[in-house]
């Protein structure tokens, strides 16, 4: 090719496409619409469309911008979406910016819907007619996404379920996969729970994918009665396992349903009454997750028990991703478990490597914990310094709420001993030692002990931090608490200077 006659619109749509990838001025991709040639406004619309929704998703994701700028929004609702609403096929909104992109164009091919800060209110100004819908078929979506940012105070939880989430699913008619997720904790929002409420509440037909909270066991069990004909995924965190409830519901086998999450970060101590019984009623399940805390029992769920009780009623799982804790009184103190003793249980269970840490407490009690690898759970309690060499990629959330580890008279040397190995917390973002040992506020703080390259929240004994910082001068522990923009310090509400100094991105 001759240099001196090259264009730039001689290059083939691939490359012209990566060139204007580079451009992250949404301006100057707004300025080459409008130059009369077809072929480069097709190329930057495909651009600016990409761009401003993932914006969008970045703006609510980080919870630092709410809603695309009003003049991106302006030229995207004007300019853009009347040209190519006809080729959306996913659309990421929030309640801001919500009403104006449903209503610039027609969007034939519109299937999925995510929504951000969802609550009552937008619910009753959106969902309960057809006017912000008029352009759309309500047939046509088949992916809902809520993520709900929703105050629980006031709000009964049944009369929620029944008014908010049940009128969803009947209001997408076709609906094949619904989640409805919290924007930070399950305990700030009104869980689903069918307690009371009409047997066929919260029903549908076709529904094959659910990703749901709920109150307590027994809505995990309505659920699964035969309201949902088409479910093969069920995703689901519980508030409460407990068996209060004499509810009485469909336990036939589940042999439709491939793929069942379970997650409860509250202790229960019925594992084998309710969360065994279920299990073994899902004789197809191809994947499976588990994360439980247990209470009492006569014995540890090692890698024996999971095989025996549960996973021998599976022939068809091929994955098996699992948190489980397990709490017991020490029978016998003479006789001492180990983490090699609880791995060896496992070498039968075809379905992944993992990992143990088995720790004694004062007054004769202790918790075993056995994990598969790689770890993909996003939060993390109770947890001591008995912790493998595992870089802990998923875990966002970290609690430690324990007591200093329990040795034996002839162990009592080990107090003085580091033995802890480097621990990676990479994605942490939230730490809680409010209720830990100083011990392990020094371990998690320490970088030469723990790398936390994230961490924004910090909950802590404001004496436990002062001592372990040396009064906010340690070099050891300041890069752990360099990027901190909240921190609660139990005891003290007013900062001295220091602490901003040390505390560099903290709000005064």
């Amino acid at each position: 090719m001759n240099q001196h006659n090259f264009h730039l619109l001689d290059l083939p749509n691939e490359i012209l496409f990566l060139i204007l990838r580079k451009l992250d001025n949404i301006d100057v991709l707004y300025s080459l619409l409008g130059i009369n040639n077809q072929r480069v406004e097709i190329i930057v619309q495909r651009q600016i469309f990409t761009s401003t929704l993932n914006f969008a998703s970045i703006s609510q994701s980080t919870d630092e911008i709410s809603s695309i700028s009003g003049s991106i929004l302006d030229r995207f609702c004007i300019d853009i979406l009347p040209k190519i609403h006809k080729n959306v096929k996913s659309l990421i909104l929030e309640p801001v910016s919500m009403d104006r992109i449903l209503r610039a164009g027609n969007y034939p091919n519109l299937s999925e819907l995510k929504l951000f800060n969802f609550n009552k209110a937008i619910f009753s100004r959106y969902f309960m007619d057809d006017t912000l819908f008029g352009n759309i078929s309500k047939e046509q979506i088949t992916d809902l996404i809520l993520i709900i940012k929703d105050n629980k105070s006031g709000i009964a939880i049944e009369e929620y379920t029944k008014n908010v989430y049940a009128v969803i699913l009947a209001f997408f008619k076709n609906l094949q996969h619904l989640t409805i997720v919290v924007s930070s904790s399950i305990d700030n929002y009104p869980r689903l729970s069918l307690r009371n409420l009409p047997p066929m509440t919260f029903s549908s037909s076709t529904l094959t994918k659910l990703h749901i909270n709920v109150n307590d066991f027994n809505d995990v069990r309505a659920l699964l009665d035969g309201r949902l004909k088409q479910l093969t995924t069920f995703i689901v965190q519980v508030e409460y396992i407990s068996d209060w409830i004499s509810t009485s519901h469909n336990r036939n086998d589940l042999p439709y349903l491939k793929c069942f999450s379970l997650t409860c970060y509250h202790g229960t101590r019925e594992y084998d009454n309710l969360i065994v019984r279920l299990l073994r009623r899902m004789t197809n399940l191809e994947e499976l997750t588990l994360y439980l805390h247990i209470f009492g029992g006569s014995t540890f769920i090692a890698g024996t028990d999971l095989e025996n009780e549960i996973l021998t009623y599976m022939p068809r799982l091929h994955t098996f991703t699992f948190y489980i804790t397990s709490e017991n009184v020490i029978a016998d103190p003479t006789v001492h478990i180990s983490d090699d003793d609880i791995k060896r249980t496992f070498t039968n269970i075809k379905h992944g490597q993992m990992a143990c840490m088995v720790d004694y407490f004062i007054p004769m009690k202790i918790i075993c914990r056995v994990f598969s690898l790689p770890f993909k759970f996003h939060v993390l309690e109770r947890i001591t310094n008995n912790i493998p060499n595992i870089v802990f990629n998923s875990v966002t959330d970290l609690k430690l709420n324990i007591l200093p580890p329990f040795w034996r008279f002839h162990e009592f040397h080990l107090l003085d001993k580091d033995w802890c190995s480097l621990v990676e917390y990479p994605h942490l973002i939230s730490l809680d030692m409010k209720e830990a040992d100083i011990y392990y506020v020094e371990h998690f703080l320490n970088e030469t002990k723990t790398y936390l390259p994230r961490l924004t929240k910090l909950k802590i004994d404001y004496q436990e931090l002062k001592m372990v910082t040396k009064n906010f001068t340690r070099d050891e522990t300041r890069s752990n608490c360099a990027r901190v923009k909240q921190l609660n310090g139990q005891g003290l509400i007013v900062y001295p200077k220091k602490v901003y100094c040390y505390f560099s991105l903290l709000s005064v």
